[in-house]
């Protein structure tokens, strides 16, 4: 996997922050602490589009004839 180099700037106290995370032992170093904060976002981004698929196929499936009475007895008895 290739590399890029970036620059960003941080205020005071995100530098701080970032440094403590560090000195905690809870990172090795600047980079790796964005680096986790971007996978943690992708993965967000993953589920909340994955969310937003459910949601539009649900929509698009059309009205159910269950009541929602019928729908919670199936999910109860495991048929749902």
């Amino acid at each position: 996997m290739s590399t890029v180099r970036k620059s960003i700037t941080f205020t005071e106290k995100q530098d701080h922050w970032i440094r403590t995370r560090i000195k905690n032992g809870d990172f090795t170093n600047d980079s790796e602490y964005v680096r986790e904060l971007v996978r943690r976002d992708q993965e967000s981004n993953h589920k909340l589009m994955d969310l937003k698929n459910a949601i539009d196929d649900g929509l698009q499936s059309g009205k159910s004839k269950l009541k929602v009475s019928d729908i919670i007895r199936m999910v109860d008895n495991g048929e749902l």
